[in-house]
Order: C-alpha cells, then structure tokens, then sequence
C-alpha cells in the first residue's frame, strides 16, 4: 500500500478561510474542521487519526492548528509516532518522524509549544480586562441573548396572534434580527416592519 501524506486544517469559525494553510504542499487526502481548537474531540481531525497508517505522514499548518495545550500535543504526536505515522508542522518546519527520537526537534517542540500556550493567555487576559473596561463605562452588551425552545414557540404563537414583532421582541429583550435568526419565516413585509 503507498504511503501517504495527510493534510490537517483547523480553522476556529465557518467564515473563516482556509486556503493559506497547507498551501503549495502536496497532499493525498486533507481533513479540515471549522470549529474552535480548545479540545481534540473534533470531527475532522478524528477522522484524520483513524485514516492514518504505519508510513503515512500528518501535515499540520502549524503547531497551534493541531492543539490549543501541550499535553494534548505530545499526546497526538507521541501516539501518531508509535503508530509509525511521522507529523510534520509546516510553519515551524519542525518534523517528528515515526521511529526516530530527536531531543532538539522534542525540545523545540516544547518551547514553541509553550509560546502558542502563553499568547492565548495573555489574548484571553486582554479579552477580560476589556470586557472589564466596557462593563465599568456601562458600553458592555454581552454576547447575543439565546431563547429557548419554549420561548421560540411562544414567538410563533405571538405572531399568529398578531402580536407586532417589536413589542415581542421588547418582551423578550433583544433586538427583532435576533428574533429572526431564531423564527426566520415570521419576518414580515418592508410596510410592516416601517409599522413596527
């Protein structure tokens, strides 16, 4: 069976683009997930790992692609490697191939691995003491209301009430888009919502 080069791509949201990672490289296969990278139970890259065998080699954009912490990071290479599937970082160009224990690649390895650890702390440090900020000058929103599933099908009776879309929304506090991403086919006429 001819071995493999295997591509894995993670981006952290569905309008994200993929195409800068991974680009120029030749691959057999490419497994990509748009989801957030703070676990390894992703559909993608489970698959990718199930795919993989003996000879095969998993090629990841870079370090922080494949995990968001080390101990997840040297698990997936450490079990890759003994399964005799070598892993290479293209952006760091740093390869652990199966079979082979190089001390300065493992060193390097965990010293970068350490940084892209470090600059998500400190990201999510500056998030906190701006969502500080904003809550001390009274500017904070918060992140979109959700309703739930009862709440949804009291809209909908609502409306076939002809209750007016603003004033549930009002009810409801957020804003009528809101309302309509959750009910999208209560959205009514340009006339009716100039009413409202």
């Amino acid at each position: 069976m001819k071995h493999q080069t295997v591509g894995y791509i993670r981006v952290s949201s569905v309008d994200q683009n993929t195409d800068r990672q991974l680009d120029g490289i030749a691959l057999d296969k490419i497994f990509t997930d748009k989801v957030s990278g703070k676990d390894t139970n992703r559909p993608a890259l489970q698959s990718a790992l199930t795919y993989l065998r003996e000879g095969d080699t998993l090629v990841v954009h870079s370090l922080d692609r494949l995990a968001r912490n080390l101990e997840d990071m040297f698990r997936i290479v450490r079990e890759l490697n003994a399964q005799g599937v070598s892993v290479r970082f293209a952006k760091e160009n740093l390869a652990f191939d199966a079979g082979t224990n190089d001390p300065r690649a493992t060193l390097l390895f965990s010293i970068l691995s350490s940084f892209a650890q470090f600059e998500r702390a400190i990201a999510k440090e500056r998030q906190r003491e701006g969502i500080a900020i904003a809550k001390a000058k009274g500017v904070y929103k918060g992140g979109t209301k959700k309703l739930t599933s009862e709440q949804v099908a009291d809209v909908k009776q609502r409306v076939a009430a002809g209750i007016p879309r603003a004033r549930i929304a009002k009810d409801l506090g957020i804003t009528r888009q809101t309302l309509y991403n959750y009910v999208p086919g209560i959205k009514g006429s340009a006339s009716e919502e100039k009413r409202t």
